[in-house]
């Protein structure tokens, strides 16, 4: 389904068809190269392809036919793929990295969803334990730990097989052992009495925000570096696809910023380099979290103590800020505010911003599908042109940030961008990218060339004119 719904995404959205027989004739071919590891997006390799007429007649050949060997097709893969073809596996690291998480609540439960998903295909992740408080009598303790893994009543059943291991206090998820520690603080868990060894810890809790708290787990043998899946106070905030590079080999703890700091600064990244940005308000609507009661009752924080399934809930964020943390250059310039609203994940980022220069609706709007499709930031930013778009329909989205380009206003430098965000699953996948980035092990992408400069004008308007008329030929008469 997937696969059949990611070639329907291209038909959509660039308006250029490509057909799974196509796809997968060129998959057949590259299935015969010897490469090294590489994340390779089959799509645009096609429509590349296709402009050379590469892949005619797939259609009205048999499953048999598509498979068999073509020259023209190998040397145009040697060429795209050139850096990949018969490097073997050079890139692959000898031994895969251990991973801890400490702490299983609604991110811990998706990033390990996420890293289980990843094992077995190159990125050498190897979820190896995950810590917790003991909440009741150790065994029902894991058995509903397990169960919430498996079930989710937002993001559905785990995809896979998962079986309580109790004889090693555990569970065995797709094949693989996954230890469950029971521990009340960091320094009663020896990990090299569980093999684990130079391993990245994911700390969950939120319990230590600064590099003297989450210092603790590096002083316990088998703990190299920790991630902390909250805003830092006095280390790095990183964003992945807008800041990484901030990271160097010697930071031992850094901060994957927030699930909204997420959402928006990959799009003021790319909105501040086009435009420039003078100044703008954020504004998210934001569903509501743990951290709020189901009825009222007393909470630190105020108007939290209200219930959040009844209510909508005036609070403060700290994203504007968290922002600036990432991008220096807009210091000074943003301002935040947050409700949150009786829906139990994704928010919804309303950017409200001057801009240096007058810009108009469509320009702006191409300008952010063109950046959701061929820019360094793919993964991060989506596009959506949906007249029918609300909320549930991101669940699970694994952008970070989505555009709803149909809500978009603009009055001369005056724009507002609404920014559709998966709060838990879409922030699940910035922390295993940061993760992986740490890690050293993130794969090159290609094809290196972008399908945007490099499809040629009149093979665009020859697809184009193929969806005009399917569309005039499918109207009612």
């Amino acid at each position: 389904i997937n696969i059949l719904k990611a070639h329907e995404f291209v038909r959509k959205e660039l308006q250029i068809d490509v057909h799974v027989h196509e796809t997968f004739r060129l998959l057949s071919v590259v299935s015969k190269l010897d490469l090294s590891p590489a994340r390779l997006d089959l799509g645009k390799l096609a429509v590349l392809a296709k402009e050379e007429g590469l892949l005619k007649d797939c259609l009205s050949r048999t499953m048999e036919e598509l498979t068999l060997p073509s020259a023209e097709l190998d040397a145009f893969l040697r060429v795209h793929l050139s850096d990949l073809v018969g490097a073997g596996h050079r890139h692959v690291q000898e031994r895969g990295r251990d991973v801890v998480l400490y702490g299983f609540g609604r991110i811990g439960r998706l990033v390990a969803r996420l890293l289980i998903e990843k094992a077995g295909a190159g990125d050498k992740l190897n979820l190896r334990a995950v810590v917790v408080r003991c909440k009741t009598k150790q065994m029902d303790d894991l058995r509903k730990r397990v169960s919430l893994l498996s079930l989710d009543s937002v993001h559905g059943p785990f995809r896979g097989t998962i079986e309580l291991d109790e004889e090693h206090c555990g569970f065995v998820a797709n094949g693989v052992l996954v230890q469950m520690i029971y521990a009340n603080r960091p320094s009663e868990v020896d990990y090299s009495k569980y093999g684990i060894h130079d391993a990245l810890l994911i700390d969950n809790t939120g319990m230590w925000r600064d590099s003297k708290g989450l210092r603790q787990h590096l002083m316990l043998k088998g703990i190299s570096k920790v991630l902390l899946t909250a805003p830092g106070s006095d280390i790095k905030n990183i964003v992945y696809g807008a800041n990484e590079d901030m990271i160097s080999p010697d930071d031992e703890i850094i901060s994957a910023a927030s699930c909204t700091t997420n959402a928006i600064v990959p799009i003021l990244k790319l909105i501040d380099a086009e435009y420039g940005i003078e100044s703008g308000h954020v504004e998210t609507i934001h569903s509501y979290t743990n951290d709020q009661n189901l009825i009222d009752n007393y909470h630190d924080k105020e108007r939290r103590g209200r219930s959040a399934p009844l209510n909508m809930v005036i609070t403060e964020t700290g994203a504007a800020k968290a922002a600036e943390r990432a991008l220096p250059q807009l210091k000074g310039k943003l301002t935040g505010s947050a409700v949150r609203v009786p829906t139990p994940t994704v928010s919804l980022a309303i950017l409200c911003l001057n801009l240096n220069q007058a810009v108009d609706k469509e320009s702006l709007n191409e300008f952010m599908r063109e950046s959701s499709l061929y820019s360094p930031l793919q993964n991060q930013i989506g596009y959506s042109s949906s007249m029918e778009a609300v909320s549930s329909d991101f669940v699970g989205n694994r952008n970070t940030g989505i555009v709803d380009s149909l809500a978009t206003t603009v009055f001369g430098n005056r724009v507002n961008l609404y920014v559709w965000y998966d709060n838990e699953f879409g922030y699940a996948c910035q922390v295993v990218r940061v993760i992986q980035h740490m890690a050293e092990i993130a794969h090159p992408r290609y094809p290196k060339k972008s399908i945007s400069a490099s499809v040629s004008p009149s093979f665009a308007r020859k697809e184009r004119g193929k969806h005009a008329r399917c569309r005039s030929e499918d109207a009612p008469q």
